[in-house]
């Protein structure tokens, strides 16, 4: 291959959808790496965690929301090489949560109809998600 091959991380995400059909989008915050990109909040899954798992403790440590496992459904995969890495993405819906999202770690967070969600700059491997949530909703 000729390659140095690089670490696979895994990353949970989710789309969290609203009674009106909207999905919740997260910008990254000044500092992070991709900052003032908007994404589908999640993050790195952690050693002994499932990414359902992950995805229950970000919601409620990012947005202040809580939910369970049996409220995430799988839809679909990002698989993406970066300069360092490669990033493995489960994307998960999710209709069934309690609480109000709100960015409880200075983010800016918007509700956005599946079809605008191009207008929004994302990080290269969230673009490809777009298609099927706009397929999905």
């Amino acid at each position: 291959m000729g390659e140095i091959s690089k670490p696979i991380v895994l990353v949970a995400a989710c789309a969290l959808v609203d009674t009106d059909g909207r999905i919740l989008l997260a910008q990254r915050p000044e500092g992070k790496s991709l900052a003032g990109l908007w994404e589908f909040p999640g993050g790195k899954v952690e050693p002994g965690e499932t990414p359902e798992e992950t995805l229950i403790r970000e919601l409620e440590e990012e947005l202040g929301i809580k939910t369970q496992v049996a409220c995430l459904a799988p839809l679909t995969f990002a698989s993406h090489t970066y300069e360092s890495f490669h990033l493995l993405m489960p994307l998960y819906v999710c209709r069934r949560f309690e609480g109000v999202a709100h960015g409880r770690e200075g983010q800016q967070v918007k509700w956005v109809r599946p079809k605008s969600l191009r207008d929004y700059p994302m990080p290269p491997a969230d673009e490809p998600l777009i298609p099927f949530l706009i397929d999905l909703l």
